[in-house]
């Protein structure tokens, strides 16, 4: 498959910029693979697709409040820092973003907050995810941590244009977010209201929780025509002995197991032993999943409407089947689905 291959119109009009008033009450297209069938229907709905037994794998990720606005020394110049990564508890040094990162030199300072009590210097400037700042700040890691969360905001994707506002800071996370260490939500998961979950438990349907912190290289563009040249950046993933168990005993029962979003798929395939069952993992994970793939633990999945050329898109087309994947996007700017992190959600049966 070539990057061509996952080039679509999408009208700018179709790309979310606000939740749904109620999380469970966004759409639902259902795909049939075996059947070759689209329906139309509310993401409440999704009940009745699965029964007692069957399995849902939820990534419980949490996102940090990772975008923070600070002003260079001497210029006052206002930066925009984008936390990725810590790199050194002890030592407060982070991986980050700049922008405008033409501004920026080793040595700079940088200042944030009103009373500017949070001062970091830049250490470099040639790492490939930006710079590494370290944060002067001499107070107890503890305190550190609460003062990055005083001061950054909810890190909505770049695409939404209006300010963030204070039901972002709820609605940019699942209700099962647990794990923080997220700088972008797993939005499949976002469209799972509480009362939603209770009547899926009360049917009989398990979970089981992963994590997998999702960073910005999941949304990197992919820059190369063969795909096999792409390469992911890599994000750090846990799959509990627990959540094996659960796993593996439904597909030992032959019920229905259902990764919630692209990011709980690449934990759990991150995972797998040679005779196709979930192994615990703590690591880091890099995997790269496009067509065509063998799929060894979902038999089903819940995800988004992804943009052009994403490496989401390139998931769900290995999973779907490309074909049926590129009827069903069309279908969904025809009948105006919402599209990426705020839109709607497709379950692939």
């Amino acid at each position: 498959m070539k990057l061509s291959h996952f080039n679509f119109k999408l009208p700018e009009e179709l790309l979310a910029e606000h939740p749904t008033e109620i999380r469970d009450e966004s759409r639902l297209m259902v795909l049939d693979r075996k059947k070759q069938t689209i329906e139309h229907k509310m993401f409440k709905d999704l009940i009745d697709y699965f029964d007692e037994g069957d399995v849902m794998i939820l990534n419980n990720t949490k996102v940090f409040p990772a975008r923070l606005y600070g002003n260079k020394e001497k210029t006052g110049a206002r930066i925009e820092v984008f936390l990725l990564r810590e790199l050194n508890e002890e030592q407060r040094l982070w991986d980050v973003l700049v922008d405008p990162a033409r501004k920026i030199r080793i040595g700079n300072k940088l200042y944030f907050g009103d009373d500017e009590t949070l001062v970091a210097e830049v250490i470099d400037n040639t790492t490939s995810r930006g710079r590494t700042l370290r944060f002067l700040y001499d107070g107890s890691y503890k305190e550190f941590r609460q003062k990055l969360t005083l001061l950054g905001e909810t890190p909505l994707p770049k695409y939404i244009k209006r300010e963030v506002e204070p039901e972002d800071e709820e609605r940019y996370q699942t209700i099962f977010a647990k794990n923080e260490g997220a700088v972008a939500a797993p939005t499949a998961g976002l469209h799972f209201s509480k009362h939603l979950l209770k009547r899926l438990e009360i049917k009989g349907i398990e979970f089981a929780e992963v994590t997998l912190h999702v960073g910005l290289g999941t949304f990197n563009p992919v820059e190369v025509e063969d795909l096999s040249k792409h390469k992911m950046d890599s994000e750090e993933a846990f799959v509990t002995q627990q959540a094996a168990d659960i796993v593996n005993d439904a597909k030992t029962r032959k019920k229905r197991v259902c990764a919630v979003g692209t990011t709980a798929m690449r934990a759990i395939e991150s995972s797998v032993s040679s005779s196709g069952t979930l192994n615990e993992f703590s690591g880091w994970t890099n995997k790269f999943i496009f067509p065509p793939y063998e799929f060894s633990i979902a038999n089903c999945m819940i995800t988004n409407f992804h943009t052009p050329k994403s490496t989401l898109l390139m998931m769900a087309s290995a999973f779907a089947g490309h074909d049926f994947i590129k009827k069903a996007y069309d279908e969904a700017v025809k009948e105006k689905y919402r599209f990426y992190t705020y839109g709607d959600a497709m379950l692939i049966l």
